[in-house]
């Protein structure tokens, strides 16, 4: 079982940025994506961005532009920068993880970290 831990929200003036981390940790894992969702008040869970093995990335289109995803391979942590911030991109950010062990495929979703955006 990979655990993950995520860090970096807060609260933030529009326009401004702020950046999110998330570390993976456990034993006998690769990983093979890493990816942030968001989930706002009353809404439904959204994808935000990927980041594969190999680091190709994947963007919604509401943030193409705006956000970038990283991952550092060494420490099993992966990044969202955040410019430009919007009211509308207040909400919840859920790190999702892919990964296998034991020759299985699992994914693991991190506890979300606030993020509220002020207009």
């Amino acid at each position: 079982q990979v655990q993950l831990v995520e860090s970096g929200g807060g609260l933030v003036q529009a326009g401004g940025s702020l950046r999110l981390a998330c570390a993976a940790s456990g034993s006998r894992f690769s990983i093979d994506a890493m990816a942030w969702y968001r989930q706002a008040p009353g809404k439904q869970r959204e994808y935000v961005a990927r980041i594969i093995n190999g680091d190709s990335t994947n963007y919604a289109d509401f943030v193409k532009g705006r956000f970038t995803i990283s991952r550092d391979n060494a420490k099993n942590t992966v990044f969202l920068q955040m410019n430009s911030l919007k009211p509308e991109d207040t909400g919840v950010y859920y790190c999702n993880v892919g990964y296998y062990s034991s020759s299985r495929y699992f994914t693991s979703w991190g506890q979300g970290t606030q993020v509220t955006v002020s207009s």
